[in-house]
């Protein structure tokens, strides 16, 4: 129920993310879901693609630091206040949310919420005692 995502470590300057895009492109790595978060020196790429061993070994290759992590992909419905009622379980769980970001493949149906959890198979356990969906690695790999 676990999602791989790499988190690479880039310099906050021009043409560093253009950089890591191109390589990843001319290697056939294909991008599912993306987060960048930056501070004034350095920024966090936060990545889903359909090859993770590829993606960190030529991005490796060309010297960028990358690091695996799990995380969690939630449907959520796509409509005023369905990550709210999502939110809601995690917090009476006492689950916090150490960050998050999201798609959505068609408006209208769900989104996937990407989820990095302080307890995440705790996480795991109480979104699906409450029916909420989860999906598995390989699916989100494929979206």
């Amino acid at each position: 129920m676990k999602v791989e995502q790499i988190s690479v470590f880039l310099e906050n300057k021009p043409g560093t993310l253009a950089e890591v895009t191109r390589i990843l492109g001319e290697s056939g790595v294909n991008i599912r879901a993306l987060s960048l978060a930056d501070t004034k020196d350095f920024g966090i790429l936060r990545l889903i693609v359909n090859d993770n061993e590829k993606a960190r070994e030529v991005l490796g290759r060309k010297g960028f630091t990358v690091r695996k992590t799990e995380v969690v992909a939630v449907e959520v419905p796509d409509r005023p206040g369905g990550l709210g009622e999502i939110l809601k379980i995690l917090a009476e769980a006492n689950i916090n949310v150490e960050y998050l970001y999201a798609f959505v493949q068609q408006s209208g149906e769900n989104a996937i919420i990407i989820f990095r959890f302080d307890e995440t198979d705790r996480a795991i356990a109480v979104l699906s005692e409450k029916k909420v969906r989860i999906l598995e690695g390989k699916k989100v790999y494929t979206l």
